[in-house]
């Protein structure tokens, strides 16, 4: 009889360990699929924001009319620094190459990282973030199509940096765009700059999320860097960069209003 009973206690157990399976599987199912949702809305959002990048208008006329309206008003408030800095740069060949790998790389390295580490180690912050940096995106969306603007490098007297720099990078003359796919890009969407607004979005994130005084020091850094190299190397006029992180800070207030930055530079009592 004993031996008898011994298929039942072993399909027992293996029934058990089928439901301890079937738990597992739907436990990692669980923890998976909201990344892999996250990930389709993220990748979405990118191809979109692309798309309307390059079927922004190509009217060069009035690209060349809205830039020449940009300077003029920069002039009129004293801000028309861009061709002091994009000769400075130009003048010294380490600036000019470490500019234009910045240009080129970190735009589409930091913000992808921060929102990364913001969706493992700060879960709470992460949906009220993507929907600002997704609102502020849209909104430059709309700017590239209603105002086309030539950057200073395509409106004469300013030197391209990154075309000067093609030969050292992976990036061809036609702005950041890879070599290769330089028609891919539409080098009149540069009203607001979007390397400044996101740079800004991630400083405001590691600024609110993170203990580490190192990291807030970090963050604030990269779009002050960022503003830096993309007037430097003639991708923009100053106050593109500007309206990038304005219309930045009024997304982050209308979704993030109460998740305040910190903005003292002492250190917390844990590391992040």
């Amino acid at each position: 009889m004993a031996l008898l009973q011994l298929p039942c206690q072993h399909d027992a157990v293996a029934d058990t360990e089928s439901a301890d399976d079937v738990r597992r599987r739907a436990s990692r199912a669980s923890r998976i699929r909201p990344g892999a949702r996250e990930l389709a809305v993220l990748g979405l959002l990118y191809v979109a924001y692309s798309l309307v990048r390059v079927l922004a208008s190509d009217d060069l006329v009035s690209a060349a009319s809205h830039a020449a309206d940009i300077l003029h008003l920069e002039q009129m408030l004293h801000l028309d620094v861009e061709r002091w800095l994009n000769d400075f740069f130009y003048a010294h060949h380490v600036l000019e190459v470490g500019a234009s790998f910045y240009y080129a790389a970190a735009h589409y390295l930091v913000t992808p990282a921060v929102l990364f580490w913001l969706w493992r180690r700060h879960r709470a912050h992460y949906l009220g973030a993507r929907r600002a940096l997704a609102g502020a995106s849209l909104v430059a969306l709309a700017l590239f199509l209603i105002v086309p603007t030539e950057p200073p490098r395509l409106f004469g007297g300013y030197h391209d940096l990154l075309a000067l720099t093609a030969d050292v990078g992976w990036w061809s003359t036609s702005a950041s765009a890879p070599q290769g796919l330089g028609d891919l890009t539409n080098q009149l969407a540069a009203m607001p700059s979007m390397h400044v607004g996101w740079a800004l979005w991630c400083a405001l994130v590691v600024a609110t999320c993170a203990r580490s005084r190192i990291l807030r020091i970090a963050g604030w850094a990269h779009p002050l860097l960022t503003a830096l190299v993309v007037v430097g190397t003639g991708n923009h006029w100053i106050l593109d960069a500007v309206v990038g992180a304005a219309i930045v800070l009024v997304a982050w207030t209308i979704y993030l209003g109460n998740q305040r930055p910190r903005l003292r530079w002492t250190n917390a009592s844990h590391a992040t």
